[in-house]
């Protein structure tokens, strides 16, 4: 195997060399870049960073939960990945049912207050073991809108109808393979503002030769240290699912990022990884009895020989 995570590394110090400082959303601060792109040879081993450890588990059920249409975090929470957590928990806390400590500014002071921080934390354990134990409670509060996993696999049309464009696009694949219309697009600007999150990965585009299946994804904003490791590994995932369903090998993974940034609470952890020698990428294993993308389960989806550094933690901007 190779080592595959170069073009991260250098993405990082390409910002940290010429990233323009540019105020955010969550107020946090970043220095970011504008249209950069990287890419991986999927043949050469599965593009996991190896200079910190990133648990692979959160990546496989963060996709099934896509690649199932879902869009209640209940999922997510029963398989353990608090990824998404933070919008869901937002939506209890600002709601008239919500009786417990103010968490109104639940950002930025969660993480300078420690008072404030631990009431946060008690609140957010409450919250996740509802959503887990408590159907009803997970229909009214763990419903996200309509993400990936709901424009990916019941895209809402004008007339009512729904259209599946995971499916859509392995058939053409299967058939058309030729095709320059191999796009799968999460960016509906009807639903962008009753999103809990705005699509960040917003399309997606494979491309066949010699047998190979290629992926290349836009993304129009990535959290560069927390965000694009998942992000890369996740569409490589999916990449392998998708060739693996319609027989073919894997080729690159092409990742172009539109706001690329690094956001100022992350500086210190990303010159750190910086310090860290790459090891050999992992190899992936797929379920060989699975053949259809919708019949994986987290069990079907292995990592071989992953290495890694240590994990490097980081505070989420929300």
């Amino acid at each position: 195997m190779a080592v595959l995570e170069q073009p991260y590394l250098q993405l990082i110090q390409d910002i940290l060399d010429h990233g323009h400082a540019k105020t955010d959303r969550t107020g946090t601060g970043t220095k970011s870049l504008f249209g950069y792109q990287m890419r991986f040879d999927l043949s050469k081993g599965f593009p996991l960073l190896t200079t910190k450890k990133v648990p692979f588990g959160l990546i496989k059920s963060e996709l099934l939960w896509f690649l199932r249409g879902d869009t209640n975090i209940q999922y997510l929470l029963k398989h353990k990945n608090h990824i998404w957590d933070e919008w869901a928990f937002k939506n209890w806390v600002t709601s008239s049912e919500y009786t417990g400590p103010d968490m109104t500014d639940f950002g930025l002071r969660a993480q300078t207050d420690a008072k404030f921080k631990k009431e946060y934390q008690e609140q957010k354990k409450i919250f996740c073991e509802q959503i887990v134990d408590d159907d009803n409670f997970a229909k009214k509060f763990g419903n996200l809108g309509d993400v990936y996993g709901a424009q990916w696999r019941h895209w809402q049309t004008r007339s009512g109808e729904t259209i599946d464009q995971i499916q859509d696009v392995i058939d053409a694949i299967k058939k058309t393979p030729d095709s320059r219309r191999l796009i799968v697009s999460a960016w509906n600007p009807e639903d962008v503002p009753v999103s809990a999150l705005p699509p960040c990965h917003t399309l997606f585009q494979f491309y066949v030769v010699d047998g190979k299946l290629s992926c290349q994804l836009y993304q129009r904003s990535g959290d560069v240290f927390l965000g694009v490791p998942f992000n890369i590994a996740s569409y490589a995932l999916l990449t392998h699912l998708i060739a693996h369903e319609t027989g073919l090998e894997v080729g690159e993974f092409v990742h172009t990022l539109g706001d690329a940034h690094i956001y100022s609470n992350h500086f210190e952890q990303v010159k750190e990884q910086l310090t860290r020698t790459p090891l050999d990428a992992p190899t992936l294993w797929l379920n060989p009895d699975k053949n259809n993308i919708n019949d994986f389960e987290m069990e079907d989806i292995k990592l071989i020989n992953y290495k890694s550094a240590p994990a490097i933690k980081a505070p989420v901007a929300v």
